[in-house]
């Protein structure tokens, strides 16, 4: 019932770009290229398998002098291919690195998208931030963008050391987005609202006015969480 119920949701919740905005290539020497985008040479391609054995595509865009490496976990109706120009003005005026991916059956990755497919994803990405570019917790801050928040608490919650979490446009949860209801249902997605509980970083919350998110609960007393809530205005 569980699966049948996050089937449906996944109708309402996933609305990836079709035709995708790009494709990946392999060149002669094993590199993987995004034409277009991969003239950048501080910009790296990535094709990682999932714990389901989904492919997704993700690409780590290097700072010479970062300190810090930002987990981009974009919206639902984006890929790769619209977003790196975002990043590569995020990269040059904060001097981070910044690692993007797709979730499965966006852009050229394959599977489907689906809440769990998300959490796969985002696990994914930060064992290849580990491996690959030796990133620790400490200096990892975590950015999801409205459906990007699910798997964004998701990782959060399991990381205890991490820098930071930034929460852009975010859900409390896939029942709370179509009405305000009070309570957990079982069938319910992305739960963000009893997870964000159990993050003990920094968090910063990035949304419109007179948004559900207001109602955000506190942390507890022994947290070290905190959040600040800046109010963006919509024309």
């Amino acid at each position: 019932m569980g699966n049948v119920t996050s089937s449906v949701a996944a109708k309402f919740a996933f609305f990836p770009p079709d035709p995708p905005t790009y494709d990946v290539f392999r060149e002669s020497d094993g590199r993987l290229v995004l034409p277009g985008v991969t003239a950048d040479k501080n910009m790296e391609v990535h094709l990682l398998e999932t714990k389901p054995g989904n492919k997704i595509v993700a690409t780590f865009w290097k700072h010479p002098f970062a300190r810090f490496t930002v987990l981009y976990s974009h919206g639902n109706a984006a890929d790769l291919g619209q977003m790196h120009e975002l990043f590569i003005e995020l990269r040059a005026h904060l001097r981070v690195n910044i690692m993007s991916y797709d979730y499965s059956g966006y852009g050229a990755s394959s599977g489907k998208p689906s809440e769990f497919n998300t959490y796969y994803d985002i696990e994914a990405v930060y064992n290849c931030l580990k491996k690959d570019y030796g990133i620790k917790q400490e200096d990892l801050i975590l950015y999801g963008q409205s459906v990007g928040s699910g798997p964004t608490l998701h990782l959060a919650s399991r990381l205890q050391k991490l820098r930071g979490v930034v929460l852009h446009s975010a859900i409390l949860s896939g029942i709370r987005v179509l009405c305000p209801v009070k309570m957990t249902f079982w069938f319910d997605i992305y739960k963000n609202i009893d997870k964000i509980r159990l993050v003990s970083c920094p968090v910063l919350v990035i949304h419109v006015s007179l948004s559900l998110l207001l109602f955000w609960p506190p942390c507890p007393a022994s947290s070290l969480c905190f959040h600040i809530i800046f109010f963006s205005i919509c024309m």
